[in-house]
């Protein structure tokens, strides 16, 4: 018989730090667990059980889903609907849930990017699979060129309004259509709570966009996923491509990824973050919760280890490169 579950009495007070989104009443861990990886019907569900009572044992509030997470589409839900149930009931209110929709789920003209059409048949399932009555938090997952953005953000404030999602979100969205949005939902009484973008050392295209500081102006909060560019920011890689690592399964990281200057410069970020008696991705993480505009980071775990290492960010010192 599994053992019940009994949160930590002390997880509020084992160093986690929480930070507003924006200008709204929403505070979030500075790390949130995504589950974009770990956690789909592929992966052991004690062990997804292990890390999400260990998150939630250290303060860490916010998981973020989306609807094809996996693998197989859907799983990573359905092992957060079983938490639910099984664990996490009695916690539902200290918990902010987030899923989204956007990219590819079911086949036909109907289960991809942005309509009404979309938008509101993937909600209905997520919530089913999570064994939720709301979220607490929806994303447009993607930015969808061909739908009017109307139609999508119109979707957005209807689910506001009928009881199924608290908060609203966009991600990946370019600058011009982030503006759009911003005023479209705030005129509509249901304000852009936060921003999810890929924010890392290797990636600052929000930072070189302005979404970031179109953010910090508006009192839009933002979240990095990615943050330790798929393992790339940790010592993973650093002394060739490990037989069991992700890059040598070569779906979203490739071996040709690990070019001479990009070993040099991880390298060269491994020495500092030694230096500052830190780990690769602690500094990372903490470059990142630095940044002007930034909410919190979103970071994956495989391990209760893991994610134990990555914790540390939250009390680390600034990271600032030299020029």
């Amino acid at each position: 018989m599994r053992e019940m579950y009994f949160a930590d009495k002390t997880r509020y007070d084992n160093g986690m730090e929480y930070v507003r989104c924006g200008r709204s009443g929403v505070l979030l861990p500075k790390v949130s667990l995504g589950f974009w990886h770990n956690f789909g019907s592929v992966d052991p569900y004690e062990r997804s059980r292990e890390i999400t009572h260990y998150a939630f044992d250290h303060g860490i509030t916010h998981f973020d889903l989306a609807n094809n997470y996996g693998p197989v589409y859907g799983s990573a839900e359905e092992t957060m609907g079983r938490l639910i149930e099984e664990d996490f009931h009695s916690y539902r209110d200290e918990l902010f849930i987030s899923s989204k929709a956007g990219y590819d789920m079911w086949p036909g003209p109907y289960g991809n990017w942005g309509s009404r059409k979309y938008l509101m048949a993937s909600l209905d399932q997520s919530l089913k699979r999570m064994k939720l009555d709301y979220v607490d938090l929806f994303y447009s997952h993607r930015y969808d060129p061909e739908t009017p953005l109307e139609e999508t953000l119109q979707a957005l404030v209807d689910m506001v309004r009928a009881g199924k999602v608290l908060y609203v979100g966009i991600s990946r969205w370019p600058l011009e259509a982030t503006r759009f949005a911003a005023k479209y939902l705030k005129e509509r009484d249901v304000p852009l709570l936060i921003y999810q973008g890929r924010l890392n050392l290797l990636d600052r295209e929000p930072q070189e966009e302005g979404i970031l500081d179109f953010c910090a102006e508006e009192g839009i909060g933002f979240i990095s996923f990615s943050p330790l560019a798929q393992g790339l920011l940790t010592d993973r890689y650093l002394n060739g491509i490990p037989s069991d690592s992700r890059m040598s399964k070569g779906k979203f990281l490739t071996e040709s990824m690990l070019t001479p200057q990009l070993l040099q410069r991880l390298r060269q970020y491994n020495a500092v973050a030694e230096g500052r008696g830190e780990t690769l991705a602690e500094m990372a993480l903490a470059w990142i919760l630095h940044q002007r505009g930034v909410t919190s980071v979103l970071v994956g775990a495989s391990s209760t280890a893991q994610l134990e290492k990555n914790l540390k960010c939250v009390s680390a010192a600034p990271f600032e490169e030299e020029p």
